[in-house]
């Protein structure tokens, strides 16, 4: 299929992080294959990306059921050509905040399986994807993990692993796909409102006027997703393998 628009595949972008990315996206030009565990909310993506111009379409997909990724690949591609952009955005918290003494394998292998496992393996089909197609638009690969792939976090231990892991998914990435001038980069968000923030928010907020955040303030998905749209419009391709930090200076060493 011959494109005149470059297609985006966004995973968890039905809401929060994801569709504020997508909507981003599309505003840069791109059409969206969107995907997440459900379709509730997707429809207003959809629509918002089309009043900037761009096609979009939901693709229900469990990003822990690793063997379904080629089909997903297949059937994104059938709708709208080969894939120039994959953002990796799908990914679970901790089920419980606790003592990282108390965590149990369920909980564990859970969101290993969903936030490092399903996401490497999905960026590998990408990457496979890319170099066998003939895509003539800038393409890339851009993982959205956290400050906790640095920043310790005792509550949320299996979280803060699987963070940590997907760093060194990016650099294994961007050094194997340089080659090929495929950029590969990996953003890290700092406190962000989204609907996933809603339980801890009323507790951010304090700890935000106390000082957390040195910028003050809370982070938008909009900030999240402004910088995505940086790194895939291919002027930072030199870059590759970097991470940006996207936290208000949270993440710097301070004493």
């Amino acid at each position: 299929m011959t494109q005149s628009r470059p297609l985006a595949l966004v995973t968890g972008a039905r809401r929060g992080i994801g569709a504020r990315i997508a909507v981003e996206l599309a505003r840069l030009g791109y059409d969206l294959a969107l995907t997440d565990v459900a379709a509730e909310g997707a429809q207003e993506v959809i629509e918002e990306v089309k009043s900037l111009g761009g096609e979009a379409h939901l693709f229900t997909s469990d990003l822990a059921e690793v063997e379904s990724r080629v089909a997903l690949i297949e059937s994104v591609v059938q709708w709208r050509g080969p894939i120039a952009t994959l953002v990796n955005n799908a990914g679970i918290g901790s089920p419980r905040r606790g003592d990282l003494l108390d965590v149990t394998p369920d909980g564990w292998d859970r969101v290993l399986d969903v936030n490092l496992r399903g996401t490497f393996f999905l960026s590998q089909a990408v990457a496979q994807h890319m170099l066998a197609s003939d895509c003539k638009h800038v393409r890339s690969i851009v993982t959205v993990s956290s400050v906790s792939a640095e920043m310790a976090s005792i509550e949320r231990s299996e979280y803060c692993v699987s963070k940590a892991g997907l760093g060194m998914v990016t650099k294994l990435l961007s050094l194997r796909l340089a080659p090929h001038g495929i950029g590969v980069f990996e953003i890290r968000p700092g406190v962000i409102r989204t609907p996933l923030t809603e339980a801890v928010a009323t507790r951010y907020d304090q700890r935000i006027a106390d000082g957390l955040v040195p910028m003050g303030r809370w982070g938008e998905a909009d900030d999240v997703a402004r910088a995505v749209g940086m790194l895939v419009a291919g002027d930072m391709a030199f870059a590759t393998g970097s991470v940006v930090n996207v936290d208000g200076a949270l993440s710097v060493p301070r004493f």
